[in-house]
C-alpha cells in the first residue's frame, strides 16, 4: 500500500512532497529512491501560502492527486540559519504570497525590524488601494499650514487663534524632522516656509542629507490615506479633551459653598 501510494506521487510528475501530518519512514525511503524530496509535520497556515506561492492545491487523499494539482518553482533546498534548519521555495512564477526573512543582532532590533516591514508593506498596499498618494518630509504639512494661516488672517475674532492653532500643530511634523536628523528645527522652518513661498508645495525635510529638497524628486512619498487618517484622528482626540475640560469647568463652577471658616468650633461640645 505505502508503494501504491508513492508510485502516485510519482505518476503524477511531483518531485517534491509538503504533508501537514507526519510520513512513514518507508514512505520516505521509497520516496528518495524516486529522488522525491519530502517534508512533514508542515503548519496548515504554512502550506496554504504555499499553495498560494507556487500555484499547487491542497490534496487531501494520494489518490486524487495528478499533474493540474502541481505547482511550480526553481528550486527547493533547505539551509541552516542561525542553527536552525529551514526550507527555502525559490523562484515562483507568480507568487501570491512570500516570506521576509528579518535578522539582527540582538532580539530589540529584529522587533524593530519586523514593525518597519509591516509598517512599509501596509503603506504599500494603501497607496495601491487608494491610488493617490502625497510628497512626504513634513511638505503638505508646511503648506497645509501656510494656507490655513492666511485663511486665519481672513477670518478674525476667537477664531483666528484656533485655526492659527491648528497651523502650528501641523508644522510639528517638519519640526520633529529636523530635530531627529540633528538640524535646528527654527532654522529648517524658517527655510521650509521661504522654499514653499518661492519654489512650490512639493521641498520637505530632507533627512538624510539634512537640508530642504524636492520631496518627489528623491522619492519621499506618502499614502494619501494614511495622511488623512493621521490628522482627522489627531483632530478627533483634540476635540475630545476640550470637551472632557468643558465638562470639569462647568462641573467646578456649580459646585455648593464648603463649610463655614472655623469648622465645628461654633457648635457646643459634645461629652
Amino acid at each position: 500500500m505505502i508503494r501504491a501510494m508513492v508510485d502516485a506521487v510519482k505518476k503524477s510528475g511531483a518531485n517534491v512532497v509538503v504533508c501537514q501530518k507526519g510520513i512513514d519512514d518507508l514512505a520516505q525511503h521509497f520516496m528518495a529512491k524516486e529522488n522525491i524530496l519530502a517534508v512533514r509535520r508542515v503548519k496548515k497556515s504554512d502550506i496554504e501560502k504555499l499553495s498560494k506561492a507556487t500555484g499547487a492545491k491542497i490534496v487531501s487523499r494520494i489518490k486524487d492527486l495528478s499533474a493540474t494539482d502541481l505547482g511550480n518553482a526553481a528550486e527547493v533546498y533547505e539551509k541552516k540559519i542561525s542553527g536552525e534548519e529551514m526550507l527555502f521555495v525559490t523562484g515562483c512564477k507568480n507568487p501570491k504570497a512570500v516570506t521576509l526573512l528579518v535578522r539582527g543582532g540582538t532580539q530589540q532590533i529584529v522587533d524593530e525590524a519586523e514593525r518597519a516591514v509591516i509598517d512599509a508593506i501596509g503603506s504599500v498596499s494603501s497607496a495601491i488601494k487608494a491610488g493617490k498618494i502625497v510628497v512626504g518630509g513634513g511638505a503638505c504639512e508646511e503648506e497645509v499650514a501656510m494656507k490655513l494661516r492666511d485663511y486665519a488672517k481672513e477670518t478674525g475674532g476667537r477664531e483666528q487663534l484656533a485655526i492659527e492653532g491648528f497651523a502650528n500643530a501641523l508644522e510639528v511634523i517638519p519640526k520633529t524632522l529636523a530635530e531627529t536628523a540633528g538640524l535646528n528645527p527654527l532654522d529648517i522652518l524658517v527655510a521650509l516656509r521661504n522654499k514653499h513661498k518661492r519654489d512650490g508645495k512639493e521641498f520637505g525635510v530632507d533627512v538624510l542629507n539634512g537640508k530642504i529638497s524636492n520631496m518627489r524628486e528623491i522619492n519621499v512619498i506618502e499614502p494619501v490615506t494614511i495622511k488623512i487618517q493621521a490628522v482627522s484622528s489627531a483632530s478627533e482626540v483634540t476635540q475630545m479633551i476640550l470637551r472632557i475640560d468643558d465638562v470639569i469647568a462647568g462641573t467646578s463652577s456649580n459646585r455648593g459653598g464648603g463649610m463655614p471658616p472655623g469648622g465645628m468650633g461654633g457648635m457646643p461640645g459634645m461629652m
